[in-house]
């Protein structure tokens, strides 16, 4: 975490960028942190990660859509997380795209699962970019508003270090069964 601060610090807004066009929570929460502390500019910040996260997304959804022989090669053992991100698309509608952005394993299976479908284009990139305001407000606002306290439970978890271990496996085993879950075959 040291390192990444300080790479925020020095590189910071490429940083965010490139870590953004992918999801980029962390590297937003960082900068939010850093804002907290002088280091950074938080509008600056807020700015550069809502474009590189509208552009990531069209860019899976453009890559998906027109190059959906290449991308289903690549997600043969995620066929069923694709269909359910397609439920998700037919039982939340279009509101997924937004709501999508603040969960993990989702962020990256939506849009590509949408490109392989008819959706339109311009509808996606509008609702994309509604989701990209509302989570780079949230996360970098939310980090910069909080940052006393990220910072005090960073220092918890630097006296601890057995704890960021275990809170990563808590949170991954989270996501991972309840993505399991959720595709599940029913019988």
């Amino acid at each position: 975490m040291d390192d990444m601060l300080k790479n925020l610090a020095t590189y910071g807004y490429a940083v965010v960028f490139l870590y953004s066009l992918g999801g980029g929570m962390v590297a937003l929460i960082g900068a939010g942190v850093l804002s907290f502390m002088g280091k950074m500019d938080l509008s600056l910040s807020i700015a550069i990660a809502f474009a590189a996260n509208f552009i990531g997304d069209s860019l899976m959804f453009y890559m998906s859509r027109y190059h959906k022989k290449e991308m289903m090669e690549h997600f043969r053992k995620h066929r069923r997380k694709l269909a359910f991100s397609h439920l998700l698309l037919k039982r939340r509608g279009s509101w997924i795209i937004v709501i999508k952005k603040f969960i993990y394993g989702l962020k990256t299976l939506v849009p590509l699962a949408i490109g392989l479908t008819k959706y339109d284009f311009w509808k996606f990139s509008a609702y994309n970019a509604l989701g990209a305001v509302i989570w780079a407000v949230v996360v970098g606002g939310g980090s910069f508003l909080f940052g006393g306290a990220l910072i005090e439970g960073y220092k918890v978890i630097a006296n601890k270090p057995y704890l960021a271990p275990l809170m990563l496996i808590i949170i991954g085993a989270g996501v991972w069964i309840y993505l399991s879950q959720a595709t599940k075959k029913k019988s």
